[in-house]
């Protein structure tokens, strides 16, 4: 029987990795670990407990020389911060005491207790609303099923001995899987889920590696062995490319290696348009480790310093002195440049904290971020000393996030003029011109802008979570994603309304979502008057390079045209016309 004819098939995802990839598949599935489950003597117990503290000594271990070798092997650029994360779930007590507490109550052997203490784990940092922060479930995930094999005894997974120019194709790759990759024989993966903002795609920009999430099934379709060719631009996989496929994407390699070239030159050079137009371009970071790659891209400072990492997966909230030594750090090391710290943008479900927060029926309306943080005023307090001790530096600016209207500002602003009271008091040094600005992420603060802008010195517009709420759309919710649309005009009446308040009350106004890092969307949000963004790192070079290639003038031409369109493909296409015409190399 004849072999069926190789017939060239694509498959579309999300390039979240740039460069283009050549090789042969290899699927790599992840089998779920078989647990015993057999009962155990009071007496066993001990020998248990024994055990699992022998497991996480090693995993541990194996976690931090893990650390090591990414930071040797991709260099001090290295976001080797996302491994602090891992090993500190190895002595997180939230998981560790439930074990111990289980075994004793149930008296079952310590790998069954185990799987299903973090069965539960998981699932429920699977299920908070920030996209964010479930896309860290996967590295509680990474972390206790490496756990759970040295408790069995098994051999840790890795993707070593694999043939020269393969593509990895996966559901899903754990930061520890890519960090593990053989990057002399892979050149490439790919995986049905995951974001621009997983560990997985920071670890793969890192190690320029072409990458792309986001093909759904793919992993079930395809078969190691089969030849492909991935575009980590566009995010395509290409099965059995034809010859005329090969000779397309060689030319597209030598392009973009001449774009990336291009863009590099631009690092010291301002983002300013044809006509004169300044706009402040920085960075968004989640931890110091992250200001080489910020630093690379030619940022002016930090846009939007998540502190959230300070807080989760561990028993006890981080102390004042632990929060000031990471903050302080990023303040030296972005010097001259600003850094803008994002208070606490969690809510009371998300800790794994001895005090049980009660399930939320729906987080995403529920207690969180500055609600949160009023709410319990002394974690708050701990959190705003070490900000203002850390802006003595300086640079230090203060956002508050998901602020709903004029009452929660001036609450937030009370507290924070008790705590400067208690530092004069202390005689402890801080900025006492420290500017404070909030985020505007909910219709409502959107639309009441103006009240808001007297009690703070700069806006930032949350794009993700205002276009989610003002559309009632779940962006990773496949069956409605289609609805969440930037270029709606209810969104471009929102960002409108809050740069109008923003410039009539002489504060600065910046944007720092995902619009802020995608070269379509710049020349509207220049247009409408957005004075700063704040992006990926990675994304910098191109967005200064549409700045540098724009008028003002014609910004504002189009932005006027998309506030009276009526749809929002429309908007999108006049943005793909001008940006065809100014920037044609970043538009393909």
């Amino acid at each position: 029987m004849s072999e069926p004819i190789k017939q060239e098939r694509v498959y579309s995802g999300i390039g979240v990795s740039p460069g283009v990839a050549r090789g042969t598949i290899f699927v790599y599935n992840v089998a779920e670990e078989v647990v015993p489950n057999y009962d155990i003597t009071p007496e066993q117990v001990p020998q248990e407990i024994a055990r699992f503290e022998q497991a996480l000594i090693v995993t541990h271990q194996q976690l931090h020389e893990l650390q090591q070798r990414i930071a040797t092997g991709i260099g001090p650029a290295a976001p080797t911060s996302i491994l602090d994360v891992h090993l500190s779930i190895t002595q997180d007590p939230a998981l560790i005491e439930p074990v111990i507490t289980r075994l004793n109550q149930e008296k079952k052997n310590v790998e069954f207790i185990f799987n299903e203490v973090t069965r539960k784990y998981v699932k429920t940092l699977a299920e908070l609303p920030d996209e964010f922060l479930r896309e860290r479930a996967m590295d509680v995930q990474d972390v206790t099923r490496r756990i759970l094999r040295n408790l069995l005894g098994r051999e840790t997974r890795t993707l070593h001995n694999l043939p020269l120019n393969t593509i990895i194709i996966a559901y899903d790759l754990s930061p520890s899987d890519t960090s593990s990759l053989d990057r002399q024989h892979i050149v490439g993966f790919a995986t049905d889920v995951g974001s621009h903002t997983s560990h997985t795609a920071i670890l793969a920009r890192s190690m320029n590696l072409p990458a792309i999430v986001g093909l759904r099934d793919a992993s079930q379709h395809l078969r190691t062995g089969d030849m492909a060719i991935l575009d980590g631009y566009g995010g395509s996989l290409i099965i059995f490319p034809s010859e005329q496929t090969f000779s397309i994407y060689g030319e597209l390699e030598v392009k973009h290696h001449t774009i990336e070239e291009r863009l590099a030159a631009l690092r010291d050079q301002p983002a300013v348009t044809l006509d004169g137009h300044r706009i402040t371009l920085a960075g968004n970071i989640e931890s110091p480790d992250d200001i080489p790659m910020l630093k690379k891209g030619g940022a002016e400072g930090v846009g939007l310093f998540r502190t959230e990492f300070l807080y989760l997966n561990r028993k006890e909230f981080p102390n004042e002195q632990e929060q000031y030594e990471k903050y302080v750090r990023v303040a030296h090391d972005v010097k001259p440049h600003a850094v803008i710290i994002r208070t606490l943008d969690l809510g009371g479900d998300k800790f794994h904290s001895a005090e049980e927060a009660p399930t939320e029926i729906n987080p995403f309306l529920g207690c969180r971020a500055i609600r949160f943080c009023l709410a319990r005023p002394d974690i708050f307090k701990t959190q705003l000393r070490a900000i203002l001790r850390a802006s003595a530096e300086g640079n230090v600016k203060i956002m508050y996030p998901m602020i709903s209207g004029v009452a929660e500002l001036i609450r937030a602003n009370e507290i924070l003029d008790e705590v400067m009271a208690d530092l004069r008091r202390e005689k402890i040094s801080f900025d006492e011109n420290v500017q404070v600005g909030a985020m505007l992420e909910v219709p409502s603060a959107a639309l009441t802008a103006e009240t808001m802008a007297n009690e703070v010195d700069f806006f930032s517009i949350g794009s993700n979570d205002l276009i989610q709420y003002t559309m009632a759309v779940d962006r990773v919710n496949e069956k409605v994603a289609n609805l969440y649309e930037p270029t709606h005009p209810a969104i471009l009446r929102l960002i409108r309304n809050c740069v109008e308040a923003a410039h009539n009350n002489n504060i600065w106004i910046g944007v720092c979502g995902e619009i802020a890092g995608d070269p379509l969307y710049i020349p509207l949000l220049v247009g409408m008057g957005i004075d700063e963004l704040s992006l990926a790192p990675t994304s910098l070079p191109r967005i200064k390079d549409v700045v540098r290639r724009l008028t003002m003038s014609e910004a504002q031409e189009l932005a006027v045209a998309a506030l009276h369109a009526t749809r929002g493909r429309e908007v999108t296409a006049m943005l793909t016309a001008l940006l065809q015409r100014i920037d044609p190399d970043l538009l393909a």
